[in-house]
């Protein structure tokens, strides 16, 4: 079967701004007339499946839980590609609009799902509460659309912590200026700025209305402004629970690397989170309990043992005063969890949608006991504890997927004297989402090391006989995705998972003297 996908061979897009040339088997890189394009070789035929697949609907799975019905072996995981962080940013730039596009038409030829689309609250409801400007995100669901994918939407209630710098909106700054305890604080009074509190989410702390509130305003107004999308275009909505859109607490002020870092901090020393401990401690007959937080615990980047509460044995943390403040911490955060999927469930509840929330990875120091780097972040897990099963159970109880990020990581590629298990880890969580029926979305780590960026380790959990995945969210488009150290590569991957047991009629194959690929995003 002969198609033509994108017409003449002279409809290349040129990107000025990618700095690479160079040939691949099955794909082209190179310039002409000042400009570096990309695109399957000329004169070849290569069959590639141009059709996405097609989305599953909801079904009722056990105890009334709505869950979305599991793809078949034959279809494959669902795979989206995360858009560029500030693709809605520059709308008004013709040779931005005209770069995505090209990408988009990249990822419909390969047949992938379609795309993620990070929607944020600073960019949408950035100069006033309760004025909205969705037009950026508009027009890039049309364009979205436009090239046949479907869209995955994450729901950013936070500030970006990496290039390009996307804040909270200004009247939330402005807000946190005259009252900084809506921001998390550390045991020195370091304030981290990136997301609110969830010490707050119940407390008219926004111009006397409460957080929780605010997202549930936010929540019904982009119902509103998409809804010709919803159930059709947009299949898969993210709600953002923390830092990085994660449940956790910041208990890493700055960008994990992969060389071996300290455990973190306990993020409780805001005013509203100490009036909670407090409250706690007296509830429980301790109220000296409720000063702070353990005066015991290392600081961020100090090793487990420097100190006496993380230590392998005999450390505060199995004391009954670490079992009170741990339960306590990891109790505030479940809460928030609950509360905001329930918020977003409610919402969405009429819609055919996939909703999900995302679950750190924090793998360092997992081969310890007491699990330091996973309690500063919230999750009261040790070695005969685990600390996971009241999570998939919450995510249960609001018919949620889970996503799970770090799925190009392995322990073999990571500093042995961190003790981390990313592998570990996965499985205890994978383990527990099975137990209570939660779906399990995959997410890759930008920081991962390894071949092609942890690809291999990446295809592992999309194919095999432990591949459990329901939707896999590669990240993310743009120069270093489309360079060709890395696009031929991650072309190779996704076909050979999905597109092996598609049948020759299904495939079509394509002449690229008449359509070539473009694609490239701008910096």
């Amino acid at each position: 079967m002969e198609a033509s996908v994108f017409g003449s061979s002279q409809a290349r897009i040129g990107i000025r701004e990618l700095g690479f040339c160079g040939v691949n088997r099955n794909l082209g890189f190179g310039r002409s007339n000042n400009q570096v394009w990309f695109g399957w070789r000329r004169r070849s035929r290569v069959r590639v499946a141009a059709m996405a697949v097609r989305s599953e609907g909801l079904a009722v799975g056990k105890e009334g839980i709505r869950v979305r019905r599991r793809r078949s072996e034959e279809e494959g995981v669902r795979l989206f590609v995360g858009l560029p962080l500030d693709a809605a940013l520059d709308r008004n730039s013709a040779y931005h609009s005209r770069a995505i596009a090209a990408g988009l038409r990249a990822l419909k030829l390969l047949g992938l799902e379609g795309v993620e689309m990070p929607v944020w609250w600073g960019l949408v409801e950035k100069e006033a509460m309760g004025k909205y400007d969705w037009s950026g995100y508009l027009t890039l669901a049309k364009m979205v659309q436009d090239a046949g994918l479907k869209i995955h939407v994450s729901l950013c209630f936070h500030a970006s912590s990496d290039r390009p710098k996307i804040p909270l909106p200004q009247w939330v700054s402005q807000i946190g200026q005259a009252q900084p305890d809506i921001f998390f604080a550390d045991r020195s009074g370091e304030r981290h700025t990136n997301c609110l509190s969830l010490a707050v989410d119940d407390l008219p702390v926004l111009n006397g209305k409460t957080p929780l509130l605010v997202y549930e305003e936010f929540l019904e107004s982009f119902k509103s402004a998409f809804s010709s999308f919803l159930s059709s275009t947009i299949t898969d909505i993210s709600v953002g629970l923390g830092p990085d859109g994660e449940l956790r607490y910041p208990s890493f002020p700055s960008k994990r690397t992969n060389r071996v870092s300290g455990v973190g901090e306990f993020q409780c020393y805001d005013k509203h989170s100490l009036d909670n401990l407090r409250l706690h401690a007296q509830l429980t007959g301790n109220p000296n309990w409720g000063l702070g937080g353990p005066h015991d615990a290392p600081t961020y980047y100090e090793m487990p043992n420097s100190n006496a509460f993380f230590k392998e044995s005999g450390g505060s943390w199995e004391t009954p005063y670490g079992n009170f403040f741990l339960s306590w911490y990891s109790d505030q955060l479940m809460s928030h969890g609950e509360r905001v999927l329930s918020l977003a469930s409610r919402v969405y509840d009429e819609y055919d949608i996939a909703l999900c929330g995302k679950v750190p990875l924090a793998h360092e120091w997992y081969r310890m006991r007491s699990h330091p780097s996973e309690m500063t972040a919230g999750f009261y897990n040790t070695d005969s504890r685990d600390g996971y099963d009241a999570v998939a159970q919450m995510f249960a109880k609001n018919s949620c997927a889970m996503t799970l990020p770090g799925m190009n990581l392995s322990d073999k590629n990571l500093p042995q004297d961190s003790l981390s298990s990313p592998e570990l880890l996965l499985a205890q969580i994978k383990n527990a989402c099975k137990r209570h029926g939660v779906p399990v979305y995959g997410e890759n780590s930008l920081s991962a090391t390894g071949p092609i960026g942890g690809l291999d380790e990446t295809k592992k959990h999309l194919s095999g006989d432990d591949a459990v995945l329901d939707s896999f969210l590669y990240q993310r488009m743009g120069e270093e995705f489309f360079s060709p150290e890395h696009f031929p590569s991650f072309v190779q991957m996704f076909r050979s998972i999905n597109q092996p047991k598609l049948h020759f009629d299904n495939v079509p194959v394509l002449d690229r003297d008449e359509a070539d690929v473009a694609g490239g995003l701008m910096r």
